[in-house]
């Protein structure tokens, strides 16, 4: 700092329950803020407080609390506070608690309407000033009496405010913090509940109203912001007159600049913009009447987002995959029900048979592969061959193969299906009668397992065209019986005969 510079010799100090008086420093004692200090009572004696602000601040803070800096009323500074005073101090201290109860218990024998909220000693102990609220006047000159015989000491009695003794108590408001009033407020302004409706709060006495049971001291920190904001709305004082109906005012959004109106009696409100409102009530001035009071809509074009501009449409992929999808050849199996009719259609339509069954040959189980002519197969083996090539197998093949089963029912009827097994083994063949050639070699010359295993393939699969061609050749075999006598016939060792027999 400049050598020539004088510190402002005015500083604050803080007493208990918030209370705070201007002292001078005429000793120009280097204090700081927070110092124990010792400085001269009212009236008589010294007290103990604590240096709360000092230097320029000061001078502000008189001057918003309008005191005069040549006040006679700004005591000085004695002392920076020493241990003994500090401890002296301490043990007033402890005294005022059971001070305080002692005299309600006074109060309420005198039957006083009053209310005692605190008590401080002076640091000297040479004063108590008890401080009380009361919504009336009271005479409290018997109850200084027996204060002052039963304490031994001067007696004040001071009268607060509901808002003082709050802020003296202290507590947590409603918003979580501490009280207003026992931090830093110091100055108490009148709170009406013109500031509550200005702000669209609810009248409600339990919500409005702080421990003190006086109207909140926050309600006036928003109120000019909301007085601002009113001043673009208009004052609806009247219904709004439509061809509806009259519609009312039922709600207000300040800040974000909507109204909300309803017909009497009816439950669906219809938000309005401020605008809107303005220009129904200037209808409303020149006798108009507007239809609805909601705004009419117009369709506008929406613009091309810049993605679709750019890039193009995102879409165009979905309908590629879908294309490409549907041009896919499908690739599963065909269903046996779809197949089953083209290979009905396919096969050739059985032969007429004749009207007079020929006699059916006797089978023989010792008949071998062997004993199949040895002549190339005639044209109704090759017919069933051909007919083998051209059916479908697997799943295609089951209706076919009903019909081929029912077949060999007949064929066994005639003798060359399961009839032959069911007569036994061991039964000569009859004079002129043929050999099964129907029935085709097997590899490696192994005799077939049964005899009437005709219509059935090597994978245990009905074969209905072989049972067909064997039909066709018992009957054709009936009318050649003498011709092939002597070619099909079996010896008496049960052994095929050779060629040249």
């Amino acid at each position: 700092m400049p050598s020539d510079f004088k510190e402002f010799d005015i500083v604050e100090v803080r007493f208990k329950g918030g209370r705070k008086d201007f002292f001078r420093n005429q000793s120009r004692l280097p204090l700081i803020t927070g110092d124990a200090v010792v400085v001269e009572a009212a009236g008589s004696g010294w007290h103990l407080g604590h240096v709360s602000l000092k230097g320029e601040l000061v001078r502000l803070q008189m001057k918003k609390k309008k005191v005069p800096l040549d006040s006679k009323d700004i005591r000085p500074i004695l002392r920076v506070a020493t241990d003994d005073d500090a401890e002296r101090w301490q043990a007033v201290r402890d005294l005022e608690t059971g001070t305080m109860f002692r005299a309600r218990a006074v109060v309420e024998e005198l039957r006083l309407r009053m209310k005692l909220s605190d008590v401080e000693y002076q640091a000297d102990r040479t004063r108590a000033t008890f401080f009380y609220s009361a919504d009336d006047r009271v005479d409290f000159r018997d109850l200084i009496r027996r204060l002052a015989d039963e304490f031994r000491v001067r007696v004040e009695m001071r009268q607060i405010s509901l808002r003082h003794e709050a802020g003296r108590l202290g507590g947590i408001g409603s918003c979580g913090r501490e009280l207003c009033c026992s931090t830093w407020l110091s100055d108490f302004k009148s709170v009406s509940t013109t500031a509550a409706r200005y702000q669209n709060l609810s009248l409600n006495p339990a919500k409005l109203s702080g421990q003190c049971g006086r109207l909140k001291c926050c309600l006036n920190y928003e109120l000019d912001t909301y007085l601002d904001a009113l001043k673009d709305i208009p004052q609806v004082q009247r219904p709004l007159l439509t061809a509806k109906g009259e519609y009312t005012l039922q709600k207000t959004d300040i800040f974000r600049r909507k109204m909300w109106f309803a017909v009497r009696g009816d439950n669906n409100w219809v938000v309005l913009p401020v605008e809107r409102v303005r220009e129904v009530l200037e209808m409303n001035k020149r006798g108009e009447q507007p239809d609805t009071l909601l705004v009419p809509m117009r369709e506008e074009e929406r613009a091309p987002e810049v993605t679709a501009i750019v890039e193009g449409s995102l879409e165009r992929l979905d309908d590629k995959i879908s294309s490409s999808a549907s041009k896919r050849p499908k690739r599963g199996k065909k269903r046996p029900s779809d197949e089953a009719p083209a290979a009905t259609a396919a096969r050739p339509p059985r032969a007429a048979r004749p009207a007079e069954r020929p006699s059916r040959p006797a089978a023989s189980d010792d008949l071998t592969p062997d004993a199949a002519p040895a002549s190339g197969p005639g044209p109704a083996e090759g017919a069933a061959a051909a007919e083998e090539r051209a059916r479908p197998r697997g799943a295609a093949a089951k209706p076919l193969n009903r019909r081929s089963g029912r077949g060999r029912g007949n064929e066994g009827r005639s003798g060359e299906g399961r009839g032959e097994n069911r007569r036994g083994a061991g039964r000569p063949a009859p004079e002129g009668g043929i050999p099964d050639a129907s029935r085709p070699a097997r590899e490696g010359g192994r005799p077939p397992r049964n005899a009437g295993s005709e219509g059935t393939s090597e994978g245990g699969r009905p074969e209905g065209g072989e049972g067909r061609s064997a039909e066709r050749r018992g009957r054709s075999g009936s009318r050649r019986t003498g011709r092939s006598a002597g070619r099909g016939g079996s010896t008496d060792g049960g052994t095929p005969p050779s060629a040249d027999s």
